[in-house]
């Protein structure tokens, strides 16, 4: 896999990581300054949702570390990286459409950026 493939995966695991780590932790505190859209008093309210979610983030990040760390055949290592990068795009889409636009430009277009360098920048040898 490509150095830039590698980075972009690596970003975008990151990314998701660190929305575990803001919804399973940080919900109450950061969450109505994050989305201030929201009346505050959800936010306690909804605290197990949050934590919920961010589980599924934190599983999308291990999924893309675990293509990046752990898989030595190349094949595999990209089909791995493919699926989760696709998860995280659609999942983006999703988010777009039903809570901020904003999760277009964090979640989506960083994934989208390294599903095409995992597809079309191939490793010098």
């Amino acid at each position: 896999m490509h150095t830039i493939s590698k980075i972009l995966i690596s970003l975008v695991a990151l990314i998701h990581s660190y929305i575990l780590v803001f919804e399973m932790f940080l919900w109450e505190s950061r969450g109505p300054k994050v989305f201030k859209s929201l009346p505050a008093e959800i936010f306690p309210e909804t605290t197990v949702l949050a934590a919920n979610q961010g589980l599924y983030n934190g599983f999308l990040a291990a999924g893309l570390l675990w293509a990046l760390l752990f898989i030595s055949n190349t094949e595999w290592k990209r089909n791995v990286a493919t699926f989760f990068l696709i998860c995280v795009v659609i999942a983006g889409i999703y988010g777009a459409m039903t809570a901020s636009k904003h999760i277009i430009l964090i979640q989506t277009v960083p994934a989208l950026m390294a599903l095409f360098a995992v597809w079309a920048l191939k490793p010098k040898h």
